[in-house]
């Protein structure tokens, strides 16, 4: 099998970037998701499981807080590890 030089390239790549999220604790690894389902336009329909993972990193989070507000505030503690 012929293989290009730019796919061992790519996959060089994506091994590297999934290593340091292999190495996250859990509840990185589930805001991350989360984020990433948001990004490819995912709708959190359930607002407590947002707030559990904001909790879990450490964000103090009102039970009233918009879902989209709790989810740029993940983002941003995640921008911050």
């Amino acid at each position: 099998m012929l293989t290009m030089p730019w796919t061992d390239w790519l996959q060089r790549k994506v091994q590297q970037w999934r290593q340091p999220h292999a190495d996250a604790p859990p509840e990185v690894q589930r805001a991350r998701q989360l984020i990433a389902a948001v990004d490819k336009g995912g709708l959190p329909l359930n607002p407590a499981i947002v707030n559990q993972i904001a909790r879990a990193l450490g964000l103090d989070v009102s039970s009233r807080a918009p879902i989209d507000q709790t989810v740029e505030r993940i983002r941003q503690a995640l921008g911050r590890l």
